[in-house]
This record gives C-alpha cells, sequence and structure tokens, in this order.
C-alpha cells in the first residue's frame, strides 16, 4: 500500500465540484457535512514540525436531491494572510515556533520575543466547527475561532472568546442541547492570580442575534449571550491538565482533570529556548487522574472525590446516568506517544512503525450515592452489565477502575439524539500501529460485536452518524466517511453507509484531491 504523503499542501477547491455517484443516496439525506482539518504544511522555505500544526484547509459535502457536491477552501484567518504575505511561516504554532526573518532588526526581534511570552495565539483553526447560535465557527484550541459561511466556506469574523470570557484555551469539541444551546469549557491561565477551569453555555439565538430590518452582517454573535455555568479550581497554579473534550449526561458534566499539563513557566521561556510549546507538555505518569463530577443545576461538584490511574484522554464517547451511577465512556492511553506521531519528520517514516500506546475504549462508572456506612475496599458499583469497579479507599475518596470495550479506535461518533442518554453504538476509526486509519467500524456496546468497513489501498475519516428523519432505533440512519483513496487512475469519495447493516449504499467520486482531516459537522438542510 502506498504511503500518505502527509506533508504535501493541499490544494483547496472552491467553486462547487459535482460528485459522481455509484448506488443509491437515501432521499432524506438533506444537508451538508463540513469537515476539517490541516492542508499547508510549508510556506516558501520554511516547514511546520507537525502535521497538526498546517494551515486549515475545510472542505464540505452538500446532499441535495440525489446530488452531491465538494467544495474546499483554506481558512483565510490571520495567521494564513501573515504567512502568506511574509512567503514564510511568521505565525507559531503549537509544534512549530516561528522565528523572524534574520534580516529583521532588533526592535522588531524583541517585540517577537515579548508576544511570545504570553502568546497571542494563532487563529489557524483546523481541528473542527462549532454552532453558537446560527453561526458556524472553525476552531481549533485556543482563544480565537473564525466565523465561516457553511455554504461557500468564506472565512468571516475573526472572534475572541477573550472579549465574553477570560480564557486561554476552548475545546473544539462542545456539547449541543435538544433546544441548541451550547455546552463548552476553557482554561483560564493565571487569571487574576487563579488557574481555573470554567464551563460556561452559549444560548441559541436567531442568526446572528439580527432583528428584522437590521444588517445581518453587524450582527452580534450568540457568544454575547454567554453564561459561566460553574469553574473549577486547577490543582496547581502553573500547570494546567490539557483536555481536548468533556462529557455531558442530563444532569452532570464530566471533567478528567489528567495529569498531562501545560507547564506555563516553560511556555513562557520556550521561544527563548528555541523549542516549541508542544515541548511544555508533560506528562506526569506517577499522579492520578481526578474525575470531576460537576451537578449541572447546582455548578457544584458532587462531594465525592473519583480518582483513577494516569491516562491521556482526547475523546469522550458519550455518558449517561443510571441507578444512581453515572457512566462514561472514553478512549485513553497510556502515554502521550500520540502526539509525538504526527511530527512530520515521524510520518515520513510511516513504514517503520513508531510505538504508539494503542488507544483503547473505556467505560468508567461512578456511583453518585453517598458513601456512608460502606466499608473501605468495597465496589459501590452496583449495575450487571460492566466490570467497571469504584472502590471506596477512604470517606468521600473513591478509586475508579475501567471495563476496557475494545481497543485500537479513535474518532469516536454516537447518534448524537443518545447524547447523554444510554447508547448502543459507536462508530468510530481503526488505529493499529500508525497514525492512518485502515478501516472505520462499528461496535455494538451491548454484544461488543464488532463489524468493520475497509477497501484496499483506501484510507476512511472519521465516521459521522447521520439519523433518518423520524428513524426507529438508535442505528437507524447513515453513516458518513470521506475515503482517500490511493488506487491508481481512481479518485477519492465518500462513503455513505447503511448503519444498521454497516454495508454501503453509495458512494459519490469526487473530482478534486480529498485530504487528510480531524473532524466533522453535519447541518441539515432545514438549518
Amino acid at each position: 500500500m502506498m504511503a500518505y504523503d502527509y506533508a504535501k499542501n493541499r490544494e483547496e477547491r472552491p467553486d462547487p465540484v459535482k460528485a459522481d455517484i455509484k448506488g443509491n443516496l437515501p432521499s432524506w439525506l438533506q444537508g451538508t457535512l463540513l469537515r476539517n482539518g490541516p492542508g499547508i504544511f510549508s510556506v516558501g522555505d520554511t516547514t511546520y514540525n507537525h502535521w497538526f500544526d498546517g494551515m486549515a484547509l475545510m472542505h464540505s459535502f452538500t446532499f441535495k436531491d440525489g446530488e452531491v457536491i465538494y467544495r474546499s477552501r483554506y481558512l483565510r484567518g490571520d495567521t494564513y494572510k501573515d504567512n502568506m504575505a511574509a512567503k514564510r511561516i511568521v505565525v507559531s504554532e503549537m509544534g512549530t515556533m516561528a522565528y523572524p526573518d534574520p534580516g529583521k532588526n532588533v526592535i522588531s526581534r524583541v517585540i517577537t520575543f515579548l508576544n511570545h511570552t504570553v502568546p497571542d495565539f494563532t487563529d489557524n483553526c483546523g481541528n473542527n466547527f462549532i454552532r453558537y447560535g446560527k453561526d458556524y465557527y472553525a476552531t481549533s484550541e485556543t482563544n480565537y475561532i473564525r466565523k465561516v459561511d457553511p455554504v461557500t466556506l468564506e472565512t468571516q469574523d475573526k472572534v475572541d472568546y477573550m472579549k465574553y470570557l477570560a480564557v486561554n484555551l476552548v475545546t473544539s469539541h462542545p456539547h449541543y442541547d435538544k433546544d441548541g444551546t451550547a455546552y463548552n469549557m476553557g482554561t483560564s491561565i493565571a487569571e487574576k492570580g487563579k488557574t481555573k477551569y470554567t464551563l460556561f453555555k452559549v444560548p441559541d439565538t436567531a442568526a446572528g442575534g439580527t432583528l428584522p430590518g437590521k444588517n445581518k452582517a453587524n450582527a452580534s454573535p450568540a457568544l454575547k449571550n454567554l453564561e459561566v455555568i460553574c469553574t473549577v479550581p486547577c490543582r496547581s497554579l502553573l500547570s494546567p491538565s490539557y483536555y481536548h473534550s468533556f462529557g455531558m449526561t442530563d444532569n452532570y458534566f464530566i471533567f478528567i482533570e489528567q495529569p498531562f499539563k501545560l507547564d506555563i513557566l516553560k511556555m513562557a521561556t520556550a521561544y527563548m529556548r528555541g523549542v516549541n510549546w508542544a515541548s511544555c507538555l508533560k506528562f506526569c505518569p506517577e499522579e492520578n487522574t481526578l474525575i470531576h463530577l460537576i451537578d449541572r443545576k447546582t455548578g457544584k461538584e458532587v462531594g465525592i472525590k473519583y480518582y483513577t490511574e494516569a491516562m491521556i484522554v482526547y475523546h469522550h464517547v458519550n455518558a449517561f446516568e443510571e441507578d444512581g451511577h453515572v457512566i462514561f465512556d472514553v478512549i485513553a492511553y497510556e502515554d502521550p506517544s500520540l502526539y509525538n506521531m504526527f511530527y512530520l519528520s515521524v510520518l515520513k517514516e510511516q513504514s517503520k512503525t513508531s510505538a504508539m500506546s494503542v488507544p483503547k475504549c473505556k467505560r468508567f462508572a461512578l456511583p453518585v450515592q453517598t458513601d456512608k456506612g460502606i466499608d473501605v475496599g468495597d465496589d459501590m458499583v452496583k449495575l450487571q452489565y460492566t466490570t467497571a469497579s469504584a472502590v471506596k479507599e477512604k470517606e468521600g475518596k473513591l478509586l475508579c477502575q475501567p471495563e476496557v470495550l475494545c481497543d485500537g479506535v479513535e474518532l469516536p461518533r454516537i447518534n448524537y439524539d443518545f447524547n447523554g442518554k444510554k447508547y448502543r453504538f459507536v462508530y468510530m476509526t481503526c488505529v493499529a500501529m500508525s497514525a492512518v486509519a485502515t478501516k472505520i467500524m462499528k461496535l455494538d456496546i451491548e454484544t461488543k460485536e464488532r463489524t468493520e468497513w475497509r477497501e484496499e489501498n483506501c484510507w476512511p475519516s472519521e465516521p459521522v452518524f447521520i439519523p433518518r428523519p423520524n428513524g426507529e432505533g438508535e442505528d437507524d440512519g447513515v453513516v458518513l466517511t470521506t475515503v482517500i483513496n490511493s488506487n491508481p487512475g481512481e479518485s477519492g469519495f465518500i462513503l455513505v453507509l447503511d448503519a444498521k447493516s454497516f454495508k454501503e449504499v453509495a458512494r459519490a467520486y469526487v473530482n478534486a484531491e480529498l485530504h487528510m482531516d480531524m473532524h466533522g459537522y453535519f447541518i441539515p438542510m432545514e438549518n
């Protein structure tokens, strides 16, 4: 099998391209799948060190009346414009420090240095899309997001979370309620002498919060109505935990404070020391992972302290409540090797398997009832269907051990109508010992049965579940995945699988080069 060339710059295709359909698209499938990921890896003579650093290339697949329309466009943020104007990388990313042209004068070098002590982060939002109100934003994990036109993919306003809330980092994986409210969380670093995690919500509003007859272009964003739900103090002032997502049920938020931390002092001196910010992420395997269970109504943590062994979680799968327990599923690693696998220098040597700890889909169960009168050493989990345990270590403190549901999986998606509810099916990419997924799968959590889709010389992306309107059952719908096809003379395609059988119903070949991406968001036609 040919190797995927991660370091190659990808072309944008801003004009709509009609895809060539094989099979039968369900007539109810109407809407647009937006996907985001890095697409430009070198500018002039400069190259990014890390694949995640690449400048964002968004693409979309619009399903309408039996047709599929494809387009792709670079995110034209300040980072893109500054880099292109300078014909070199001048904006630093997590894995790549950008240094000024050696010809620059001393004053401008000092200013660049000062800008890096408390970094003004990049607006290269290449990880996912977020909906706040009726607006869609490209997002990474900094305080900047970029509004985009979901139809043309044109880049619109730059939005700074700091205008609405003091947060330096915000996740790219919010949750949404049935009423359109978005929930997200961010980290405030040394703000008024405190480092804390803040959970907030953004209520749904009319498009851009406009009133009839008002100019839509100047509409105020839904973020103006942002409300803080609660804050969780950080274990240590100068080393907040890194996290990529969190869990939500009807009554609780689940936040995992893992011993994978940003060393703020090291970050402040990284530029001067000639190292990237990623090197300031430290994993402390000897420390525990704290699991914070927060009551959504009161904004307070429950009385019990839950903890487990050191682990690194990027993606929560789902969470739900049952019989006095909160059950949550995550994809967990034993070490931070995942990030290191995506350095372009490592990806170039793809044939050599680099040691990555195998990601495992783990289920935890947190008993919410009081532990008064329970003996130390007793397991408080009273559920028949999971081997996850929570053993009382001392008054008010439980050691949680997970059940491993399956391993070698990433990029989990569910039927989002079941978010926060008891659910049975999860759709994931299968990652063996390499960065590239060669197959996707459906896991039945009850029976542990795995159903896979793969094709020779094909690399599928994150599988996105779309429910059939008024469908019956959790897996009544389709799963969409974009597929990079390295078979000679064949183009990439978007694959439509029947979610129940996990069999192909249609594919749409795109006469454009598809690129490896990260996450996607489906907008139904009526929105």
